[in-house]
C-alpha cells in the first residue's frame, strides 16, 4: 500500500516508534529511523522487511540537526511522504521540585521537535500529487494529552501542546491530500514506562510483577498494556485510503482509561 513513500520516524531506534517504523515498512514504505542507543539492530530489523532504511541521530532538542536529518531525508528518497513526531523522554517530580532544565528539555524533544519536523516536512507534502498533496503527518501523543497525572507536569503540557499542534495542522490543510492525526497510547511496555515499572517496586518494595499490575490497576481498565504493533496498525490506517477523511483527532488506545 505505501510502496514509492518514504516514512520518517522520530525516536524510532526502540519501543512505539520501532514498532510504527515495521509496521510501515510492512506496508512498503522506505524507512528514515532516528534515536539513541543501538542502531544497527534496527535497521536490520527494518531492512528484513525488504525496504531500504537509513538513519539519522538528530537530537531532538537542537533545531539545526532535526533541518539537517530532514534535508538528509530528502536527498536520501526524494521527500518525507509520512512525518511520525514520536520522539519522547519523562521525568517525575512535583512541580515545585521539578528541575528547569528537565522541564525545558521535555518542552523541547516532546513537543517543539514535533513542530520543526513538521514545518519542514510539510512543503513537499504540499507539493505532491501535481500541487493537490499528499501526506501524512502522525503525532504520538499520550493518553497524557487528553488527560493529567500527578508529578508529570511538562510531560502531561508537551502532549497537551502536541495535541492542539495537530489538530492545527490538520486544520491548514483540511483541503488538501495531508492530512495530521495524534495517536494517545496508554501504558505502553517501553523502556520508558519499564524504568517506572522498577522503580514503584523498589519503592514498595515488592516485584516487578506486583508493581506491573498495580501500575494498569491504577489507570488501565483491561489491565494489559498497548503493544508498538497495536499502535504500529493505527499508523498504517492512518496512511491508507481509509484515513484520508480522517483529521485533527486525538485517537485513544489506552484500554479503557479514559472512559472512566
Amino acid at each position: 500500500m505505501l510502496k514509492g513513500k518514504t516514512a520518517l520516524i522520530t525516536g524510532s531506534t526502540s519501543g512505539i516508534g520501532l514498532g510504527i517504523a515495521k509496521a510501515l515498512a510492512q506496508q512498503g514504505a522506505n524507512i528514515v529511523l532516528n534515536g539513541f542507543g543501538d542502531v544497527e539492530g534496527p535497521k536490520a530489523e527494518v531492512a528484513a522487511l525488504g525496504v531500504k532504511v537509513a538513519y539519522h541521530g538528530a537530537d531532538m532538542s537542537k533545531p539545526a540537526e532535526i533541518e539537517d536529518m530532514m534535508t538528509y531525508a530528502a536527498a536520501q528518497f526524494g521527500r518525507v511522504d509520512i512525518l511520525v513526531n514520536n520522539a519522547g523522554i519523562q521525568h517525575v517530580a512535583r512541580i515545585e521540585n521539578f528541575p528547569v532544565e528537565r522541564w525545558d528539555a521535555i518542552i523541547a524533544i516532546n513537543m517543539s521537535s514535533a513542530f520543526h519536523a513538521t514545518r519542514l516536512a510539510l512543503p513537499a507534502m504540499q507539493a505532491a500529487d501535481n500541487g493537490k498533496g499528499w501526506g501524512r503527518i502522525i503525532n504520538v501523543a499520550s493518553i497524557h494529552g487528553l488527560v493529567a497525572s500527578a508529578e508529570k507536569s511538562a510531560y502531561v503540557a508537551a502532549k497537551h501542546g502536541v495535541i492542539g499542534l495537530t489538530k492545527v495542522t490538520a486544520l491548514e490543510n483540511a483541503t488538501s491530500g495531508v492530512t495530521c492525526n495524534a495517536i494517545c497510547p496508554g501504558w505502553v511496555l517501553t523502556p520508558l514506562v519499564q524504568k517506572q515499572v522498577d522503580a514503584k517496586a523498589v519503592a514498595l518494595g515488592v516485584t516487578v510483577e506486583e508493581a506491573t499490575k498495580q501500575l494498569l490497576a491504577e489507570k488501565e481498565p483491561s489491565m494489559q498494556f498497548t503493544t508498538p504493533e497495536e499502535l504500529g496498525a493505527l499508523a498504517v490506517f492512518f496512511c491508507s485510503p481509509a484515513g484520508n477523511n480522517v483529521r485533527g483527532v486525538a485517537w485513544n488506545m489506552d484500554g479503557g482509561w479514559t472512559a472512566q
